[in-house]
């Protein structure tokens, strides 16, 4: 009698008298072990910035960055005011103006905008290729040795060379089919995707290979699932970490690349504005007007350091093992 009455409060006394907690989500692990990278964090929100501006900024600034202003040409930053009296300066061309009177706050604009473009649309392309590429190569053994090899075989080759002889050779076609800045647009962006896309399929086949002797992908198998569908549920979403990570640097490296073309004059048009032409046409007088150079040159280099360290804490905070450090 006694036993059977202390056995519920015995009973009751083993359970825990708090709500048990919910579980922890991965996701905000994931953003405690981000926000721990002050570049990352430093990285992503200029890329931010940067992208808002471009988007934002021919509505916030409505000047023509093409229009030509021969009375208002060779202004000077508002900043050198400061120490250079003398110096031919105005509101109404805050960051001064080139030698053709266009205002060069307003080319930076345009010029960010195309560059990004470029650069987003570029990462994309590279990364739908290199994926593919990656876990074709990596869950189909039949097809691993060719596709690798045809990797290998585009990593060897110079780049820019290539890029020189596609712009030349598919310029013309493209132009009159899209016009002059779309046709140059889809070359860039194809240009740049189809020659940046090694490096991804290297990744995701590396991981692919570790991840299909796993238990879950070997039970799935028994069951009759599909490769499809092996692929699609199971196999991508599993690979999304590594793929992030390459994003970023493919849209370093698609400005870069893009800036690389513009600036020896290949790029698109020469009365359309970019980073890159911006740069090249500043060199002549870059000793009278230093500020040309280093205004497109900043932000170039700010946007693709950003990234870079973007890349760098979204590595960090994707790693497991890293991130319980």
């Amino acid at each position: 009698m006694t036993d059977a009455t202390q056995g519920p409060e015995a009973f009751g006394a083993l359970q825990d008298r708090e709500p048990p907690k919910a579980p922890r989500s991965q996701w905000k692990d994931v953003w405690d072990q981000f926000k721990r990278h002050k570049g990352a964090l430093f990285g992503g929100g200029f890329l931010v910035f940067i992208t808002l501006a471009v988007l934002l900024g021919p509505f916030l600034w409505q000047v023509d960055a093409t229009q030509i202003d021969i009375r208002n040409k060779d202004f000077r930053p508002i900043y050198v005011a400061l120490w250079d009296g003398s110096a031919k300066v105005g509101w109404n061309k805050p960051l001064g103006s080139d030698q053709l009177g266009r205002d060069i706050l307003a080319q930076l604009i345009a010029g960010g905008r195309a560059s990004m473009a470029v650069g987003w649309a570029a990462m994309v392309l590279a990364l739908l290729i290199g994926t593919t590429v990656g876990v074709l190569a990596g869950y189909f053994r039949k097809l691993d040795f060719w596709l690798m090899r045809f990797t290998d075989l585009v990593l060897s080759l110079p780049i820019l060379p290539i890029l020189l002889v596609a712009v030349t050779l598919f310029r013309q076609p493209l132009n009159q089919a899209f016009g002059p800045e779309g046709g140059m647009f889809i070359l860039i962006v194809s240009v740049v995707g189809l020659t940046s896309w090694m490096q991804t399929a290297r990744i995701v086949r590396g991981d692919i290979l570790a991840l299909k002797e796993r238990e879950f992908i070997l039970a799935a198998r028994s069951i009759g699932t599909t490769p499809a569908k092996i692929i699609r549920r199971h196999l991508l979403p599993n690979v999304v970490s590594p793929i992030m990570v390459s994003a970023t640097l493919g849209l370093a490296t698609a400005i870069i690349t893009e800036s690389a073309l513009s600036f020896l004059g290949v790029g698109f048009p020469s009365d359309f504005p970019t980073w890159g032409k911006l740069l090249a046409d500043a060199v002549q007088r870059m000793e009278q007007y230093p500020e040309r150079v280093v205004l497109p040159g900043i932000l170039i280099s700010l946007t693709v350091l950003g990234v870079n360290y973007l890349g760098d804490g979204l590595r960090d905070a994707l790693d497991p093992r890293i991130r319980g450090r």
